[in-house]
């Protein structure tokens, strides 16, 4: 009993507000698990956003409460199975083998925006990738993806072959293929774990999007960025519901939160943030001292250009493999992103 409490309690101490008297006005509040830091875009921008469709597209009937800490990142899947949560975030190169069609939008190579990218990405899965089944489980609510990521080191990087050898922080997924492509010695930790891994010097750097340089507080402990335009890959994220909370919902709430909310506009207005917090991060590099972003040369775009045409002909290859016609969904994504 005494755990019991105990463990109430530090839930308690982690909840964050989302909204002022909306909580206690509602009729149904959702208990949302994250695994970010408190100030990290993800709990500052993303989840007080998805509170405010909801509660718009409810007249304040549905509203949601974050708690942190409840799980580390790869269990937050099999959390909202289990009921412990109604809603969560994943990042799906934390649970290698359990998600192979999300690869498609990590692929190097895409031109965009990470809100384009995000909106393409639903309009792919709609389409073609959700045939594979692979959230069964949950009910997936949106998709997007983080701007490009790029290699953040502490000591300089300013040339594509000084990569090899590196100790790289990589988070699986296609990110994992690029840095074996690259040389790299692949290490695997979550996201909230980056800092520490850098500050005792266990990895040599991190390939991250630019918003970490803030979000994790890459600034301190990784003061070069080496730059490829598009970046070294996109991760995927999913945004996932609970399909019993959903399912307990009154008709007429569900019908509303489908067409105003899940899907697309939810995806859209992830992957707008995600460009924002992105943009933050690069700001925060250029005015701390010490710190440098060193873009990559015409030569080793060109390298790095060959080998993304081998990882994408590999992921391709591996999507097929799930009954999903990939070629087919990747066409359709480099089409959506020039179209937004």
């Amino acid at each position: 009993m005494a755990k019991f409490t105990k463990l109430t309690s530090f839930l308690a101490g982690a909840t964050l507000a989302l909204t002022g008297s909306a909580v206690f006005a509602a009729d149904y509040t959702l208990t949302i698990s994250s695994w970010a830091p408190p100030t990290h875009g993800i709990n500052a921008k993303m989840w007080p956003k998805f509170v405010e469709m909801v509660e718009e597209a409810t007249d304040g009937q549905v509203t949601a409460e974050l708690k942190l800490g409840i799980a580390p990142p790869p269990a937050q899947m099999d959390l909202i199975m289990d009921g412990a949560a109604d809603a969560s975030i994943i990042f799906h190169g934390y649970q290698p083998g359990r998600f192979v069609t999300t690869k498609m939008i990590e692929l190097p190579g895409y031109e965009g925006s990470a809100e384009a990218a995000s909106v393409a990405y639903w309009r792919a899965y709609d389409k073609h990738l959700k045939a594979a089944d692979e959230h069964r489980g949950v009910k997936v609510i949106a998709l997007h993806t983080h701007g490009p990521a790029q290699l953040h080191s502490s000591s300089p990087v300013t040339t594509l072959d000084e990569v090899s050898g590196l100790k790289v922080r990589i988070p699986g997924g296609v990110g994992g293929d690029v840095g074996t492509a690259l040389g790299a010695t692949g290490i695997q930790v979550p996201a909230p774990k980056v800092y520490e891994t850098l500050a005792s010097k266990a990895a040599d750097g991190v390939v991250m999007p630019f918003e970490s340089r803030k979000g994790f507080k890459l600034t301190e402990v990784a003061q070069n960025v080496y730059e490829v335009p598009g970046g070294l890959y996109r991760g995927s994220f999913a945004f996932i519901m609970n399909e019993d909370t959903f399912a307990d919902l009154p008709a007429e709430l569900q019908q509303a939160l489908e067409e105003q909310v899940f899907g697309e506009p939810l995806s859209r207005e992830i992957g707008k943030i995600w460009d924002e917090i992105d943009a933050i991060g690069r700001e925060e590099t250029e005015v701390t001292e010490g710190n440098a972003i060193n873009e990559a040369s015409a030569d080793d775009l060109e390298k790095f250009n060959a080998i993304a045409v081998d990882v994408r002909a590999k992921v391709i290859d591996e999507v097929n493999g799930t009954g999903v016609d990939a070629q087919a969904a990747y066409d359709m994504i480099v089409t959506e992103m020039a179209a937004q």
